[in-house]
């Protein structure tokens, strides 16, 4: 059985490059640096944002941007700090999707290696009833 999720690893070309983007925006702590140890595949660090494990680990990075994305929550009353966080680092703010008035505000960002970050103000429950009162009840969009 699944119990939780257990880390989110992203491969980098710049270990502190990263660790400044991931401090910055996300207040991630420092736990580990593997230094010139290669313990798994290459160099890493890991940090923790709240309680979630973050791996970096040093290597190729994403050849390309997609909508392939991880997720935070955030508070609605914190949007604006973290909207200066991300622009002080010179990192864009990519153009929301289109959204159902009432789901929840989002900051999608890029960081150096093409992983998309998204900070989100809303919460599944929240999006599903916004999506009942706006496409009503159908069995065709909501599980059993």
């Amino acid at each position: 059985m699944i119990e939780g999720l257990s880390h989110i690893t992203f491969v980098v070309r710049d270990l502190g490059r990263m660790t400044h983007f991931l401090e910055s925006i996300f207040d991630a702590r420092e736990v580990y640096a593997s230094g010139d140890q290669t313990f798994s595949i290459s160099r890493e660090k890991f940090f923790l944002i709240n309680d979630i494990w973050v791996a970096v680990m040093e290597g190729e990075p994403l050849s390309r941007k997609t909508y392939n994305h991880v997720a935070f929550k955030i508070s609605n009353a914190d949007f604006d700090a973290y909207a200066g966080r991300i622009k002080a680092l010179g990192v864009n703010i990519r153009e929301s999707r289109s959204r159902v008035k009432g789901e929840g505000r989002s900051l999608y960002f890029h960081d150096y290696d093409n992983h998309l970050f998204e900070l989100h103000t809303g919460t599944l429950k929240q999006r599903l009833e916004r999506y009942r009162q706006a496409y009503g009840s159908s069995d065709l969009f909501w599980a059993k």
